[in-house]
């Protein structure tokens, strides 16, 4: 029995659910999540728990309990409490700022790069940090919004400048060494 497929999904206070077979809907504070699921899987609610079974031991079965349960998880806490990745920038003269919903960038191009956030999102800057902060309530919107921005302008490996993730490491390579012959 997988681990993770095995543990109920609480459902918080504020967030309705509504399953029809391997259809399942989730609404809260922050939004409105809904997402088909193989029918291979039995999802059914009990009371403020969602409770994730599978037919049998099959391997693609098995595959897709855990799975399933943590999907389900997801679009329970995103509409509850929503979700959030922090971007850093580094370089001299790197800078991001807002012109309304959309972010500026400005990472060392001839011109400054705007990106439009996707339904859902939304962008926030922290100048003194030379942070980004792209919010929402869907996880792989969010992660792909980010994913998009830091693509702008990856780090490179020997000056270390580049958009990165909070907290990401980078491994840095040593330059030129020796002198010519």
């Amino acid at each position: 029995m997988s681990r993770i497929g095995r543990l109920p999904v609480i459902v918080p206070p504020g967030v309705q659910v509504e399953i029809k077979g391997s259809f399942v809907r989730v609404k809260g504070p922050k939004g409105e999540l809904s997402f088909v699921f193989s029918p291979k899987i039995n999802i059914a609610q009990d009371g403020n728990q969602i409770i994730v079974t599978r037919n049998s031991d099959q391997p693609d079965e098995r595959a897709l309990h855990g799975t399933t349960r943590a999907v389900i998880q997801n679009m329970v806490t995103g509409v509850s409490q929503g979700f959030e990745r922090v971007l850093e920038l580094q370089g001299v003269g790197y800078r991001a700022e807002l012109k309304g919903k959309k972010l500026v960038l400005n990472v060392g191009f001839s011109h400054p790069v705007e990106i439009e956030p996707p339904d859902g999102v939304e962008f926030e800057v922290d100048t003194k940090a030379r942070q980004i902060k792209v919010k929402g309530y869907d996880k792989q919107v969010v992660g792909q919004a980010a994913a998009n921005i830091r693509a702008v302008r990856p780090v490179e490996p020997y000056h270390g400048k580049g958009i990165r993730y909070l907290g990401e490491k980078v491994r840095r390579k040593a330059g030129k060494s020796g002198k010519g012959a």
